[in-house]
Formats: structure tokens, sequence, C-alpha cells
């Protein structure tokens, strides 16, 4: 068979932009392009294949095979060559079927007389919505020219199937973004939240997929394409001086806009028939289809931004921006692939929760969710491309679930969950004023954490005796520049004149790691968590951070002042750290100006090798704060960002107790005053086995003080400690099981 001219293939598209401009049902509509694609392309059969759930595909028009098999057969993901395209996302050419691995005979459909075979996935930005197939009984491969035919054709099938204009009966038939649809992710952020779908970023719809004047289409190609390449022109010129990472980024993005070969694909696609915007989204389909596959970060990062600028691309092409005129619901939850700090802040308190399809639990998005007292799950896939404004949904920050478009059954249950979380917040309110005291006598100082002025009402409404972390961070991730010394001291002017008097102690800039400032070089390591980050980069680039501490000296203005710094590893980089202090204090009374009235220096306790330094720290030190969070993920040699690996360890783990004990008795022969901060200090069991083991101060989130404080009130924490002392010495791996059947027989 002689290869399609150009001509020809914009003449198939123009049928079946035709056929579908035709009225009738979803099902007519399929079996019209069926019999249309197979006249043209010459071939004995056309199929389409559409997914009814993710692992089942169902035949759902043929021009060829039997009839009687439509709506009847059926294959799983990877069965067959059909199953073998969807998975893959990738054509597949034979032209001797049976011979091919995987090959699966239907009988019910007559096909084993056909040998050839050519199926494409009809997929739409990462979104697998069935497959196309062509057959042919002579035994020959399809060429290029008529692979790339049907290719085009599938990516209109997508965007029409998009549009819903395959409706009909049964699963495979049926309209999308209408059907419940659960996503099981990651905890960001624990809470609960019923609300609204705010989409962060909208997807382009495109309305006219086939082109009829090649030369329009590719004029307006190339000047949406010029003013993109002088926007990002633009941005690099804003950029410089402000950091050589987000500079890389921009600098990608150059490359990209000015590629011959990806604006010679979106001609050719162009040429083939589609429109400006459909050539844009068919490249983009592959770069996203490319993106499961490749497992090098690098070419990962590369692909998202070939995707990033595509979207930049269609929003020029379509008119469609980020902004469409929808206007955000009452109760907005915010789904995203993924978000920077400033823009969630931007957003504020309207917001009832968060969904990302990426991030991480130490990500600066979670920091912020935190700090906003808003849940938060992460790792939710394929959520922005299901999700549409205005859609229901349940977040359950707790299991890392959510719930799009739920049943009413699965609603009343969550709101039964809230309503009983709401009238526990209820009763907790009665304690606000009352001590954490046990029944032995024994009193718990519960503090908060914070990260934001915003943060700051809570110490009234929680009942918190003062903030045992403040996150400093958040003022440097949110800015596009090195904030000034004056912006810093006003900003913790503020945060102390709203403590009243208590205390807050303000922990010093914690970045590296997960936390890349956007001005900030990035360097590139095998293990950044293990790397150069928090005091590392404070004492190695010492002028931040004297920057820093002079703020915070001038805040104080005369005031108590207290501060930590973060993920000290032994005692020489605290005594470093520590005259620091000493020389800006120094330096701040010859320049005139008010010295805190009380100065504590304290060092966050994250790795196991400090609490093996010598007597003279801790003797050195005002105080030690566990940082429970990167402690236990440095105690267990497991990662917190690993999914894999993060839930499989317990704070609860017998081991992990006998180190906190030897932590809380190395601090008592030294006299040193010690804390505990992390999630584990929010959580009411592993809050009192803590307390039960020395701990006398906790600092968690301000939800958390309530529920801690309730069960702190009903039980002896002697005896819990006898209990675990028992535990540990009987060899047991894990004393929860035993907590919990204690708990049982107490009056909690």
């Amino acid at each position: 068979m002689p290869e399609r001219s150009e001509s020809e293939s914009r003449k198939l598209l123009r049928r079946l932009r035709d056929t579908l401009a035709e009225p009738g049902a979803g099902q007519e509509r399929l079996d019209r392009i069926t019999h249309l694609i197979a006249d043209s392309m010459q071939t004995q059969v056309c199929s389409i294949y559409l997914f009814r759930d993710d692992d089942t595909l169902e035949l759902c028009a043929t021009e060829g095979l039997k009839k009687e098999s439509v709506h009847k057969t059926r294959m799983r993901l990877g069965e067959g060559l059909v199953g073998r395209v969807a998975k893959s996302s990738t054509p597949i050419n034979t032209g001797n079927a049976p011979a091919e691995k995987g090959f699966r005979y239907m009988p019910e459909t007559g096909e084993e007389i056909y040998s050839s075979f050519l199926g494409v996935p009809i997929q739409r930005l990462g979104e697998k919505l069935g497959v196309l197939v062509v057959q042919s009984k002579d035994a020959r491969q399809f060429s290029d020219d008529e692979v790339y035919a049907i290719e085009v054709v599938a990516m209109v099938l997508a965007e029409m199937t998009e549009l819903g204009a395959f409706v009909g009966e049964g699963e495979a038939l049926s309209a999308l973004h209408t059907h419940p649809a659960m996503f099981r992710g990651s905890t960001g952020q624990e809470g609960t939240a019923e609300g609204h779908v705010w989409l962060h970023e909208p997807r382009v719809v495109i309305t006219n997929p086939v082109g009829d004047d090649p030369d329009v289409e590719r004029k307006r190609l190339h000047e949406a394409v010029e003013q993109l390449r002088v926007s990002v022109d633009d941005m690099i010129s804003l950029a410089d001086g402000q950091g050589a990472e987000q500079r890389e980024v921009l600098e990608a993005y150059r490359m990209f806009a000015h590629s011959r070969g990806w604006i010679r694909r979106m001609e050719e696609d162009i040429g083939r028939g589609l429109s400006a915007e459909a050539a844009v989204e068919k490249e983009q389909s592959t770069a996203r289809a490319r993106l499961e596959t490749v497992p090098d970060a690098y070419l990962r990062d590369r692909l998202h931004d070939l995707d990033d600028l595509s979207n930049r691309l269609l929003r020029r092409l379509t008119g469609q921006g980020t902004d469409t005129g929808a206007e955000m619901p009452q109760d907005p939850i915010l789904v995203a692939r993924n978000i920077g700090p400033a823009e969630l802040l931007d957003y504020g308190r309207r917001l009832k929760g968060v969904v990302l399809e990426e991030g991480s639990v130490g990500s600066h998005a979670a920091v912020v969710a935190r700090a906003l007292a808003i849940p938060l799950v992460i790792h939710a896939e394929k959520i922005t491309t299901e999700a549409l404004n205005g859609d229901a949904i349940l977040v359950d920050g707790d299991q890392g679930i959510v719930h799009l478009r739920p049943e009413e059954t699965v609603t009343a249950a969550f709101r039964d969950k809230i309503a009983m979380q709401a009238a526990a917040q209820s009763r907790y309110a009665s304690l606000r004023d009352l001590p954490a005291t046990a029944l032995c006598g024994t009193t718990i100082a519960l503090h908060m954490n914070a990260g934001l002025m915003a943060d700051l009402p809570s110490l009234v409404g929680s009942g918190a005796e003062g903030v045992g972390l403040f996150r400093t961070e958040l003022q440097f991730l949110i800015r596009n520049h090195v904030p000034k010394r004056s912006e810093l001291a006003s900003i913790y002017s503020g945060v102390l004149d709203a403590a009243k008097g208590k205390r807050v102690a303000f922990r010093t800039l914690d970045i590296g790691s997960d936390k890349v400032l956007p001005y900030m070089k990035r360097v590139e390591e095998p293990n950044p968590a293990m790397g150069w980050r928090a005091i590392r980069v404070g004492l190695d680039k010492p002028g931040v951070m004297r920057m820093q501490l002079q703020a915070l000296l001038r805040a104080a203005n005369g005031r108590s002042l207290t501060l930590m710094f973060p993920f000290v590893t032994e005692f020489s980089e605290f005594r470093v750290a520590r005259q620091m202090v000493v020389d800006e204090a120094e330096r701040e009374k010859r320049l005139g100006h008010v010295l805190p009235s009380a100065l504590e220096i304290g060092a966050m306790l994250e790795t196991p090798s400090l609490a093996y330094a010598p007597d003279a720290f801790f003797r050195a030190v005002d105080f030690i704060s566990i940082g429970g969070n990167d402690l236990k993920q440095f105690f267990f040699a497991a990662d917190r960002e690993n999914e894999q690996v993060r839930r499989r360890y317990d704070v609860l783990n017998s081991s992990f107790l006998r180190f906190i004990q030897y932590i809380v008795g190395r601090c008592e022969e030294n006299g040193t005053p010690l804390s505990f901060c992390g999630e584990d200090a929010g959580r009411p069991v592993e809050a009192i086995c803590l307390a039960a083991l020395g701990l006398r101060t906790l600092s968690m989130r301000p939800a958390s003080i309530g529920p801690v404080k309730h069960l702190i009130r009903r039980i002896d924490l002697a005896e819990l400690r006898e209990l675990l002392l028992a535990e540990c010495r009987a060899d047991h791996s894990n004393v929860r099981p035993a907590v919990m059947d204690w708990l049982a027989t107490q009056d909690v």
C-alpha cells in the first residue's frame, strides 16, 4: 500500500471532524468512526477499546470484527497486544500478530484471519483512555506515515472523549469526571476536611483539535512560540542575581523554547491536520508518557520543564489563562500537581485542605500547610486529570486518602468522623487553662510548633504554654531574595509581641535537604537529608546566620530570647555557633542596641551522634530539644520521604525508647533541660510514653495539645513507666500492644 500524503492525512481528520459533528449518541459516533478509519486506511478492521475501570479495557466499537463481541470482549491492562499498548503507552506495529509476545486469541471476535496489527494508545496528558487498533489480512507492517496518521487520529479521539463525545450506556462509555474516585496518597499534614475542588492550574480544554489550514496553524504556533520566548527571556532577566538554581531552570525553559526538534515535530503534527494547540498537546502527551518510564532524576526534571513550557504555550494559543473566571467555592480544597510556599500562602486560611500529586512530607508546601493547620495529602497520583473545579471532595489527612465526588454513604461516614473530632475538640477546650498533670502528680509542659505570625493566636486557643519551635525558614522560602535584617527583626519582634511574654524558641535557619531557597545554588547530593544542611550551611556560609542572629537580638529589645541550632551532630559545631551568638551580642552592645534580658542558647538533637557527646556539651547548652522526625529517620536508617520504609518503624519500638531513656539520663546527670518536638509528640499514645520516660516538655501542632493533655490527666505516668521498663526488659521489640492493653483498663 502506498504511503499516504499529508493532504490525505488532513482529509481523514476533516472527515473525522465532520463525523463527530453529526448528531447521535456516543455508540453511533464510535461506530461511524471505526467505519471511517477502516475505509480511509484501507484496512479490514478498525477497533476502539476504552477503559471501563483502571485495569480493564472493553471493546466498544469495531469495523470488521464480530459485532456481537462489542461490550463483551474485555482484557486486563497488559494482557494481549491491546493491553500491552495500553500499559506501555507506546504503539505496537507487527505484520504477524499471532507470533508476537503476549498475543491473546479471542475467538468471539473472529480476528484469527488478520495478521497485521497496529495499536496506538488513546491518551491525553498522561491519562490513559483506551487503544485504537487497525488490522489487515495481509502480513505486512504499517508504514511510518500510517502509524503517524493513526496516532494523530487517536489524539483527536482523546480530546473528544474528554469533551464527552462518546457518552453512552455501560461503564466504558460513561461520562468522564462523573464517577466517585478514591486516591490513596500519603499524609503531609494530619486533619480532615470536606469541601469543593479548586484547581491551582485548571486544565486547558481544546475544542478545535482539527485545523483547516496548516499555513494558518503554523503561523499561530510560531507567533505563540515567539511570545513564549520573549516571556522566558524576561523571566531570566528578572532572575539575575536571585540565585543560580532559579536561573538554571529558566535556562532549561529557554533551551526547550528554542528547540528545533520540538518545533519541527509540532509543525509536522500540524501538517498531518492538527490545530496548533492540538499539536502542542500531542507532543506534551508524548513527554508525559515518557516521564513514567524514565528512571533518571535529571531527565525527569527536564521532561517536567517541557511539560510546564507546553502548558504556557497552550494557554497562549487558547487564551485560557490560570484565571478562568470561575468563582472559588466557599469551602475550597486546593488540588495541584505541586505548589510553591509563596503561592500556597497567597491562598492563606481560605483553604480547607490541599491535595498534591507530588510533594513530600518535608516539602515547602507541607511546612506551610502545617503552619496554616490545614490537612495535606501528597502523592495523590493523577488527581489533577480527574478533578474538575467545583467537584465535591473529602480529604482525610490522617489516612492519606482523598474521596472525589464521593457517594452519599462515604460522605455520611466522613461527616460523622468530622463531627466526632469537633465534639472531642469541644471537650478539650474545657481543659485549655488546666495543667497537663497526671494522676501521679507529674506535670508535663505542652508547647506548640509555629512558623508564621498567623499561628500565634493558637497560643491562647490551644492552651499552649509557649512556642517550643518557631521555624524561621518560611520567611526565607517565600521570597525571591535574601530578606533584609530589618524585615526579619520586625517579624521576630511581632512574634514576641503576640506571645505576650510566653517562651518562644526560635530555630535558626534550617535549609538544605528538601528545603532549598529559590535564590540559593542547589548542591547536587546523593542523599541530601544527610548532606549540606541546617547548621552546616550556617557555619560554612556565616553571613546569613550572623544577619539572622542580629535580627533576633534586635527583635528581643530587652525581652528574653530563646534560640536553638538545628541538626547539631557534635560539640564543636555547637561551640562555634554559640560563639557567633556571643560575638553578635557584643557587637550589638557596642552599637548601643538593647540586649535581651535573658538569653537561652540550645541545640536540637536530631542525630544519634549528639547523644554521645561529651558531658561538656550537655553543660554548655542551655537546653536540648529532640527533633523527633529526623532522629527517628536516622536511628532506623529509614528516609522519611520514602513511603516504602518510613511507615515500617515506630517510635514505640523498644530500641528507640531505650535510646530516648539514655538521652533523658544524660540530660538529668548534667542538669540539662530537655524537650521533644515532632509529630510523635502530638500523638497521645506516643506522647504519654515519652512523658513516662522522663520528658517533661513536649512541642506539637496546636490541634494536638487538647487530646494529649486529656490523656495525660487521666493516667498514672509512674505506672506507665514501670510497664515500659518491664516490656523493654522482656525483650519485646515493640511496646505498643502492651500499652494499648494497659490503656484499655484505664478510665480514658
